[in-house]
């Protein structure tokens, strides 16, 4: 596989449904290569991706627009890993080679592995929209050098695991890649080098150093407090509220929702607003203005503000580039 040399690239385009950017003049040097690794996805009308390269990787950040049955497939000569950001099914599964499968339902902040030349397919029927990171490896770029001669171990498909340390790395990389910014490209390429050295450290059984302690929410209760943000994300939602439907005390119920899930409730429940007002550029015909308020924004500034913040871009040029 050709592999660009030289500086991260990234796609300022979303495309919706397409692999990569057909246009040379759209894409630069993307569309140089037409070999481009990418799973495939269908329906691709409800999918809309954010891409990136750089040296001995090529990534995509995938947000599902509609709650459709979803299936996703892969088989190629790069190594894959999935970053499940966000994403709840109410059924579907996950396999590899027809041996390796998984049925879990709650996938947010999980990973899966899939080795160079294995088949992976995945199923879902989406209860919280999904939102996945897909990253394409050279396996080139992950050999380690060999001491005595001694042949590396195979590296080995991994369903669904956690990694505190790689979650940071990923969760950088995604939120560089959905910002699009040109001057992030020396930023992206080192943050990309470090990606290898932890899924090398990943695949070879090496323990995260510095591990949080662990002390989340159970399942059911980071289930039942997701599924509340989800159904009422253009409200006001109190803490006190959620803390109740987990059953816990509103201090105790934030510091294991933050565990669990990576960042306070109150950021969370604005990233999912966000998510939905990316959602509804792409797919209604509302204003600014109106999507704004159809969150729970008071105000088109605030509204803009708020979505400035998170993406780097206002609600209007990020419509802009969607069309």
């Amino acid at each position: 596989m050709n592999w660009l040399p030289g500086d991260a690239l990234l796609n300022t385009r979303v495309t919706a449904g397409a692999l990569w950017p057909a246009s040379p003049a759209e894409s630069g040097r993307f569309a140089s290569d037409p070999a481009r690794p990418s799973v495939r996805m269908s329906p691709g009308q409800i999918i809309r991706r954010h891409t990136a390269e750089w040296s001995g990787t090529s990534a995509e950040v995938v947000h599902v627009t509609q709650r459709d049955k979803l299936t996703v497939q892969f088989k190629g000569s790069v190594h894959l890993l999935i970053a499940y950001m966000h994403g709840v099914r109410r059924d579907g599964e996950t396999v590899i080679d027809g041996v390796h499968r998984s049925t879990l339902k709650d996938l947010g902040r999980k990973f899966t592995f899939v080795p160079a030349d294995h088949e992976y397919r995945e199923s879902y029927h989406a209860h919280v929209l999904p939102e996945i990171a897909f990253f394409y490896i050279d396996p080139a770029s992950m050999a380690v050098e060999q001491q005595s001669g001694r042949a590396a171990a195979p590296l080995l498909p991994k369903l669904h695991f956690t990694d505190p340390i790689l979650w940071e790395t990923v969760s950088k990389l995604s939120a560089v890649i959905e910002r699009s910014h040109s001057e992030e490209r020396p930023y992206l390429a080192a943050i990309g080098a470090v990606l290898h050295h932890e899924l090398r450290r990943v695949s070879t059984g090496v323990p995260a150093i510095d591990a949080p302690a662990r002390g989340g929410l159970a399942p059911w209760q980071r289930r039942v407090a997701l599924d509340y943000i989800e159904a009422n994300v253009d409200q006001n939602i109190p803490m006190s509220k959620l803390s109740a439907l987990a059953r816990l005390s509103p201090h105790h119920f934030c510091r294991a929702f933050r565990q669990s899930v990576g960042m306070p409730p109150g950021r969370y429940h604005g990233h999912r607003r966000i998510e939905r007002a990316k959602t509804l550029l792409g797919s209604s015909t509302l204003s600014v203005t109106e999507i704004g308020l159809s969150l729970g924004y008071s105000e088109t500034s605030s509204f803009t503000a708020a979505f400035h913040r998170t993406t780097g871009v206002t609600p209007t040029v990020y419509r802009r580039r969607l069309s």
